[in-house]
């Protein structure tokens, strides 16, 4: 008796040096089970270590980007005995923040292509991005609040960093929705697309912000993701010794040679 595969959780493709995952579970408007985060992090460590993948763009199967936690999963940990809940949750969490730091820490661009609505942990995934390209359909919102719950997945960290502090506080507390509109204008979204150009139009801006040195674009990234936490003299210092890795890179070389001989490269 034959059976049908099971269909993967993350789709992941590379095209031409940009890779695209997309979260796989539409029917569920892609909420985020143990099994689907643990190929979450397979795929992302697959892309973080290709040095053939330029740039990443994160986007959702069908309607939505990402509904959040599952539900059915957080009915389980209910479920657990009283001694066992807080240990589980906080093996948990583990796994959440190592999920969204892979995509924060990835030494190349990452965008989101937010195609529909992203809920709590959804919302903060995309923001765990360098960029936000949002569909003309696509919503905001971290609901943690109505699940009596805070942000667990960066939310509270990335999100007062794009809209400041109060506006922070306000989305948080309240769990209310972000239109594409108002996300554009607040600074949650980098840009608005329609929904039907929505991945060409990541991918396109994929390519461009990847197409200079990969390793300075890795370092600058590193540097300016730490740079609101460290002090001018650190940023400095940081600075003094990526640049010195810069030196010794093929692509810094070979940067210098075409502009020192252009009639030279020409002719090549």
């Amino acid at each position: 008796m034959s059976h049908t595969p099971t269909p993967s959780l993350i789709d992941l493709k590379v095209d031409a040096g940009i890779a695209t995952l997309t979260l796989n579970r539409p029917d569920k408007r892609n909420a985020i089970t143990d099994a689907m985060r643990t190929e979450l992090i397979d795929a992302l460590e697959q892309v973080t270590a290709d040095g053939a993948i330029r740039a990443l763009v994160l986007t959702g199967a069908g309607k939505g980007f990402c509904a959040g936690g599952d539900v059915a999963g957080m009915q389980r940990r209910m479920d657990a005995r009283a001694g066992e809940v807080g240990f589980n949750g906080w093996t948990r969490q583990q796994r959440v923040h190592h999920s969204v730091a892979l995509l924060h820490t990835m030494p190349k661009p990452v965008i989101a292509a937010v195609n529909g609505g992203a809920n709590g942990l959804g919302a903060d995934m995309a923001l765990a991005c360098d960029f936000v390209v949002a569909s003309d359909e696509a919503s905001f919102a971290w609901s943690y609040i109505k699940r009596g719950l805070i942000p667990d997945g960066g939310g509270m960290y990335f999100l007062p960093r794009r809209v400041g502090l109060a506006r922070a506080k306000e989305l948080i507390f309240t769990g209310r929705k972000v239109e594409a509109a108002e996300a554009l204008t607040l600074g949650i979204a980098d840009r608005i697309s329609r929904a039907d150009a929505l991945l060409a139009e990541a991918q396109a801006w994929a390519r461009e912000l990847s197409q200079g040195s990969a390793p300075a674009l890795a370092l600058g990234k590193s540097i300016l993701n730490q740079s609101f936490e460290l002090s001018a003299e650190q940023v400095f210092a940081q600075g003094s010794q990526a640049q010195g890795i810069c030196y010794t890179t093929q692509q810094h070389r070979d940067a210098v040679m075409a502009f020192l001989n252009p009639t030279r490269e020409k002719a090549a």
